[in-house]
Parts: C-alpha cells; structure tokens; sequence
C-alpha cells in the first residue's frame, strides 16, 4: 500500500481539457489567448483521433480529372450554331391567284345570276384586308368544278380568275349558246379564299415570380408550361409554318426548344409508331447506348438554329401546312443544371443560343471562386468588422456528375481557381450536369482556424500580450 502510495498518477494526456488546465498561469491572465489555444487543441486532439478512414469524406466525391477526358465528351459549343434564314419557313406565293377547291367565287352573269334592272350583289370583306367582291356566292367544289344554272359543271381548279372568266363565257355563248356572243355580261371575282385549319400546340411559358432576365442565362427558378393550344385558319398561299407561328405569338421563345415539329398523319400511324418504340426498349441492352429511334415519318423537324456543316434539309411542301397538321412547341425544361455542396441546392435553366461554362454556371447559382482579396479581409479581420461572407476562403473544388447515353454517370472534378486562367478546366455545361461545389480538406481547417482565431477582436480590444 505504501509504495503503491508514493508513485506518482500519470495525468491523462488525451484529454484536451487537461491539456488546457496545464496552461501556465501567466497565461491565464489573457483570456483571449487561452481561447485561442483552446481551439488549436481541440483541433490537434480531432485530427489525431479520427483516423485516416474517418477522413476520407474530407477526400471529396471519387472523380476523374477534367484533363483526363477526351475532348468529345464535352459536346460542342451552341455558340456556333447559326440561325435559320425566315424566307425558309414561308411559301412564295404566286404572282396571280390560282383557284383551287374550297375557294368561294362571286359570279354575276346577267339573266342567269342576277337581272339587269338589279344591281350586282357587293360584298365586303369583314376584316377589310381583302378587296370587295361583286356576285353571288359559289364555291368551288373538291373536284374543281363550279356548279352553275343551265350548263354542265366548269371545271376552274388552277385556272386564274380572268381564265375562269373565259371559261364560263364560253360555256353560255358558245358550248349551249345561252347568252348572245359579245353581248354577255359576266363577272367573276374572288369572294373567300380557301382556308386550311390548323392546330398549334405552344408548351413554351416563360420564367416563374421571381425569375431573373431570360437573355442573362440566369436562374429562373424553373419553368411554367403555358400548354396553349389555338386553332387557326390560314388562307391560300399564307398557310405555312411561319405564318402559323405569326398567328400564335411569333417564333418559338428563349424557353422553347430549338426545333417546331409538324405533325401529320392520322390515330392509326400514330399508334404503330408507338408500338414501334416499344418493341425497342424492350430489346435494349441496359449497359450500353440505346439505339437510335428513326424520325416519325409522319413528323417533320424544323430547326431554329442548326450548325453551318449540317443545313436543313427540308424542301417546301415540308413547311406549307394543311388542315388537319399540328404545329407542336416544346418547352426545354428538362435543359436545365443543378447544383448543390457549398453554393446549396438550385435549378437553373441553360441559355438556349449560347454556352456557359463551370465558372458561369457557378456564379449563376450565387458561388464565389478565387478570393477577392486575401483570406483576412474577407473574413473582416482587418477592419474591425465580423465580416459579410461566412467562409473567408472560397470552394475550389467542383465536381460535374453528368449522365451518359446509356443511363450511367461520370463524375469530373475541376479546380476552380485553376479555371480562372487556365481554359481547359472550364468545361461547358450540358443539361442534366449536377454541380457539386466543395471545400478541400486545407480550405477547410484553413476556414476554421481565420473564424475561431478572430484576430480583428484581439486588434481592436487594445490587449497587450
């Protein structure tokens, strides 16, 4: 018992609160000092105890090097798109009016339609675009023809009206000699043209409250699909793609697709390509790209912008429109990025004509990267102040988590200060890329130590150590 006695304890040299009892005396008089080796001790006691594998979060997601993949993988800048030329999405029109079914003509033929001591019928047109026209209303019918009192059908589809004219003159003084020979008076003008009804689906809507300017790129907050629908009617000559986009509130918007689709065809050619394309996902092989799904015959794509190697091949019976056609809009709401980590959680929409980069992307989501000055004055230390941002060093480290054609994803880790001078970091952004925005294990002790140390305190206090 007695020797057991006089051996000294051994005091425990894991604990950090021992550590900091043992601070001398002379010290103690400085509270501000003794806080400050309080946390450096804490700090040291973390590190020591957590381990290697405790650690590996610091490690960041696992990830390959922007410079590591082949520049294909990238995509190809929209910036080097061109814009399709309008005179390619209207018909050119006829120099003259050539009739066709459907068309309603006015016809006065004296003694027949119409009596001499009675003046011809007028009409005029409820929109005042179109000239009056003199005569009693007759339609052409679906083959062509004219129906007329006394004579035998008239067949006018692709004639002019003076050609019409002619026509009916001689069907009454020559063909049944009903009116004298160059006594006749007949007149034929074009009272309604032949109108084709087509539908137009619009899904582009525009930003939600709260949005930003659609031309910066900036965050919208997502998309709102309007899903308007209007039925128009387009006359003869007029019934094209661009004048049914005129109808409907002109060319498709920032946030619609790059593309109008025209949609022809009946339920039944819709159906087999639907079983079409069930028939190939069934068959695909989960671990590789899917195969690629041939256009719709019955859907005609119409580029907005295209690249200048890969011009539009659609002719212009592509573009003029009939009744029954749909003239579809999409939205591109799924062309959006998403970020997270450091600069927190957030959709944001791509710009459609032009690209932005990692570095963009995170200035759009509220980051900062590289620091505006050095770590001290962000932190406030130098001015007396507590500082306006929460982390004196910005995140460096940003990881792209994009999706591959067949499903999978490849994260890709870029240095954020690098990016600054160096181009080949800043890789552009593509829809569906997540960003995740991270501290790097020296950033963060780094942070910790210019927050807990609060130097501008111990200026301003006026202590003397």
């Amino acid at each position: 018992m007695m020797l057991a006695e006089s051996i000294p304890s051994r005091p425990n040299t894991m604990s950090g609160q021992n550590m900091v009892n043992n601070i001398p005396a002379d010290f103690r008089r400085h509270p501000r000092l003794v806080a400050i080796m309080t946390q450096l001790v804490y700090l040291v006691v973390l590190v020591s105890f957590c381990g290697c594998s405790t650690l590996d979060c610091l490690k960041g997601v696992p990830s390959v090097a922007v410079k590591r993949l082949p520049r294909s993988f990238f995509g190809r800048p929209r910036s080097e798109m061109v814009e399709i030329s309008l005179s390619r999405l209207r018909q050119v029109p006829p120099k003259v009016y050539q009739l066709g079914p459907n068309d309603t003509l006015g016809i006065y033929i004296e003694n027949v339609l119409g009596q001499p001591d009675q003046a011809p019928p007028v009409n005029f047109p409820e929109d005042g675009s179109k000239p009056p026209s003199i005569g009693f209303p007759i339609p052409i019918r679906e083959d062509g023809t004219v129906a007329l009192p006394l004579v035998e059908p008239i067949e006018v589809a692709g004639l002019t009206l003076a050609q019409a004219t002619d026509e009916i003159r001689a069907a009454y003084t020559i063909n049944k000699k009903i009116l004298p020979e160059g006594k006749d008076r007949i007149i034929v003008t074009l009272q309604r043209p032949r109108m084709e009804r087509i539908m137009v689906v619009r899904e582009e809507g525009g930003p939600t409250n709260g949005a930003q300017n659609m031309l910066s790129g900036a965050n919208f907050g997502g998309l709102t699909k309007r899903g308007t629908g209007k039925t128009v009617d387009l006359p003869a000559y007029e019934n094209d793609l661009l004048h049914a986009l005129n109808e409907t509130g002109g060319l498709p918007g920032l946030d619609a697709e790059n593309e109008v689709l025209i949609v022809r065809g009946g339920f039944q050619d819709a159906r087999q390509r639907e079983l079409l394309m069930a028939q190939m996902a069934a068959c695909r092989n989960p671990c590789e790209c899917p195969a690629q799904i041939p256009d719709d015959p019955n859907v005609t794509r119409i580029p907005i912008r295209y690249y200048p190697e890969q011009p539009p091949s659609f002719n212009t019976e592509d573009i003029i429109l009939k009744t029954g056609d749909i003239v579809f809009v999409q939205s591109r709401d799924r062309e959006q990025f998403y970020t997270g980590g450091a600069v927190g959680g957030g959709a944001h929409l791509i710009p459609r004509d032009y690209d932005i980069d990692i570095l963009q992307a995170v200035a759009i989501a509220g980051g900062s990267f590289g620091a505006g000055g050095s770590g001290l004055a962000r932190a406030g230390m130098l001015n007396g102040g507590a500082g306006s941002m929460s982390t004196p060093i910005p995140p460096s480290r940003a990881i792209v988590i994009r999706k591959t054609c067949n499903g999978q994803t490849v994260a890709i880790r870029v240095d954020l200060r690098k990016a600054i001078s160096d181009t080949s970091q800043r890789i552009l952004i593509q829809p569906e890329d997540l960003i995740l925005v991270q501290f790097t294990c020296p950033e963060e002790i780094a942070n910790f130590l210019l927050r807990s140390f609060q130097i501008n305190a111990l200026l301003g206090s006026g202590t003397r150590l």
